[in-house]
């Protein structure tokens, strides 16, 4: 039992190693890395040069804490896609690169990445 849990650790890793390989982030268009766990969503802006966070925003933060939207579902990803995003061009960034890490894109990704798109990220 254990055994098939190591493994699919392993597999989880080199799934989420695969795709940073291809992803960088720089000054101009950093990287929104999105991170979910069982129950809460999180995401940061990261420039991989200088090895900097740039914004960040998650479901278990101050500004969503005692809302419906402090839980990991379709709509607390849309509300957090459209906080990133404000931050984001808070900052003068309008060109991301997505980093999905070890998730499939679908659901709770796609409906954050596109709350994302629909304020103004181009990726």
């Amino acid at each position: 039992m254990e055994r098939s849990n190591q493994k699919a650790r392993v597999r989880k890793i080199r799934r989420s190693l695969r795709t940073r390989n291809k992803v960088r982030g720089t000054q101009e268009k950093p990287r929104m890395c999105v991170v979910k766990t069982n129950s809460h969503i999180q995401v940061q802006l990261i420039d991989d040069e200088k090895g900097v966070t740039l914004a960040s925003a998650n479901t278990n933060s101050k500004e969503f804490q005692g809302t419906p939207y402090a839980k990991k579902n379709v709509e607390s990803a849309k509300k957090l896609g459209e906080s990133i995003a404000n931050k984001a061009k808070a900052q003068g960034v309008s060109k991301i690169v997505f980093d999905r890490g070890s998730a499939k894109y679908h659901g709770i990704l796609a409906s954050l990445a596109n709350a994302a798109r629909e304020v103004g990220l181009q990726f």
